[in-house]
């Protein structure tokens, strides 16, 4: 696993290893950035042409939308949303990432 985003600073990441639950069809995942420390990653939302996904945990207490160009488009972004607030995710904490040129 490769995370990476933009900061004010230029970039940063975090490399890690996953594996999929047995019996979950390859929706959740556990996450490991160092040992032994690791996370539930559940693939919540998934959009057809896999452009953007949702990731959550089960406690619902983190949440992201990934997407593989900086920017969705509001009708995407929109079903993202949709597919969170569907598996009981309170969106009010959800924050965008402005992304300049």
């Amino acid at each position: 696993v490769l995370n990476r985003c933009r900061t004010a600073n230029g970039h940063a990441q975090a490399e890690g290893v996953a594996w999929a639950v047995e019996g979950s069809g390859n929706a959740r995942l556990k996450v490991s950035f160092f040992w032994p420390f690791r996370a539930d990653y559940w693939v919540i939302g998934l959009s057809d042409d896999y452009r953007w996904a949702v990731v959550g945990d089960p406690q619902r207490r983190y949440l992201w939308i990934l997407a593989r160009t900086p920017a969705l488009t509001p009708a995407e972004f929109d079903r993202a949303r949709a597919a969170a607030r569907a598996q009981g995710y309170d969106l009010a904490p959800l924050r965008s990432t402005v992304h300049g040129s």
